[in-house]
């Protein structure tokens, strides 16, 4: 498992097929997945880890298994993913928490760390976040990391906002 991040009270790292019973239970739950188009069954959560762990051997990054740095144990999954936005490729910070660990500022907290590593370890000149309208949660989130709305686009086949946020410096 490859470490990537450390926060003051998060670690980040690699998934792996080994996490499946968080993550299939994480990806089922129906209010975690609320925004998205529907819940993943466990053959699908799978599926979702084996895609990631392409991403980490394609682009160096994907989403990550956020643990608790005390206990070890998982709470999400955040991390850097390249989305297709109106055609052009654009690293996205996402996040997604399992609802026990919900308002605890854990989102912002590893977002704000993925943020930062796209800009000074991956050299990203800016990162975004696709969210639907509706999710005033995540949109919180991501107004805590500095990002505005940009614009709106399709995504999935569902409105979604656009928010993102220049590396200090760039233009």
């Amino acid at each position: 498992m490859v470490a990537i991040l450390e926060t003051p009270r998060l670690a980040l790292r690699e998934m792996t097929i080994a996490d499946l019973d968080f993550v299939a239970a994480m990806l089922g739950d129906p209010e975690v997945m609320r925004f998205y188009p529907r819940r993943l069954a466990r053959d699908e959560a799978e599926g979702w880890i084996r895609r990631q762990v392409h991403r980490y051997r394609r682009d160096g990054h994907g989403l990550w298994l956020v643990l608790d740095r005390e206990t070890g144990e998982p709470r999400g999954q955040v991390g850097l993913v390249n989305q297709e936005v109106d055609g052009v490729a654009e690293p996205e910070v996402g996040y997604l928490i399992h609802r026990p660990f919900w308002r605890q500022g854990l989102a912002a907290e590893a977002a704000s760390a993925t943020r930062d590593h796209a800009f000074g370890v991956l050299g990203r000149p800016r990162v975004v976040s696709l969210i639907r309208p509706e999710n005033l949660p995540s949109r919180a989130v991501a107004r805590r990391l500095g990002m505005t709305v940009e614009k709106e686009c399709l995504h999935w086949g569902a409105p979604h906002l656009v928010y993102s946020v220049r590396a200090p410096g760039s233009r």
